[in-house]
């Protein structure tokens, strides 16, 4: 039997008439992580989105477990263990810090003392609501709400995004020591191609909704030429503005 917890074979998908992904495969064992790089528009944030039930792929299946969940609802998909922490946070204006964890509550690990222990942040403003938060605050928050649900596995489409360079360390501080401690599965999306090939173990890279590339994170990591040619720009400015390695207490 594999060892695969997510398992996603010849999967095409798009809006309308427009195909956006077109024959994507991938395999990613529980206990492991795998970055999701790319130009912008290229079908990233696409694929979570089919992952989790929230678009209906043309063609191909999604196996969880070994059990095919291609056209299972979203809800289902979280009940079963997957967990989506979607790009701009969808944290909701009017709710406090402590409603959005209750409303997200399974039985499990994470309980809001155990997401207030991993972001403390939280535990301080747990009666703020969502539009009194900072950015950094949000997104956060909007972690420490998917992991209420107690995933097998974490999907973070570009948690970074739009974050101050100090808040940017101490979200990826935060993302590492949850892989460290926790030992979730992750499948991240991130524009600080340094700092995603940093965390994970394996890499793809989507071109125009394929794969361009596909292999250990390391390796891509040291080549810089590579580098260049499937992200462009990304690589350099990694390079001028990296992430450094996290320091928490």
């Amino acid at each position: 039997m594999s060892d695969d917890l997510l398992t996603v074979s010849g999967l095409s998908a798009g809006y309308g008439d427009s195909l956006v992904l077109e024959d994507i495969s991938l395999a990613v064992p529980g206990g492991q992580s795998l970055a999701v790089l790319g130009r912008n528009g290229m079908g990233k944030s696409t694929l979570l989105l089919a992952l989790m039930g929230h678009l209906k792929p043309r063609h191909g299946t999604i196996l969880w477990r070994g059990e095919d969940i291609t056209r299972l609802p979203p809800d289902r998909r979280v009940q079963m263990g997957l967990g989506w922490v979607p790009q701009g946070r969808e944290v909701f204006p009017s709710l406090t810090v402590d409603e959005h964890l209750v409303i997200a509550t399974r039985k499990g690990h994470w309980t809001r003392d155990a997401v207030y222990a991993q972001f403390p942040q939280l535990a301080d403003r747990r009666r703020n609501l969502g539009r009194e938060l900072s950015g950094g605050e949000q997104q956060m928050l909007a972690i420490g709400r998917t992991l209420m649900t107690n995933p097998k596995l974490l999907m973070l489409d570009e948690p970074l995004e739009g974050l101050a360079p100090v808040i940017v360390h101490d979200i990826a501080a935060r993302i590492r020591k949850l892989m460290a401690e926790q030992g979730l599965t992750i499948i991240l999306v991130e524009q600080h191609t340094r700092f995603a090939l940093g965390l994970t173990e394996q890499v793809m890279v989507l071109e125009r909704g394929r794969v361009a590339y596909a292999g250990p994170s390391a390796a891509l990591r040291d080549d810089v030429a590579a580098l260049d040619r499937l992200v462009g720009m990304r690589s350099l400015r990694d390079r001028e503005h990296p992430v450094p390695p996290p320091r928490i207490s």
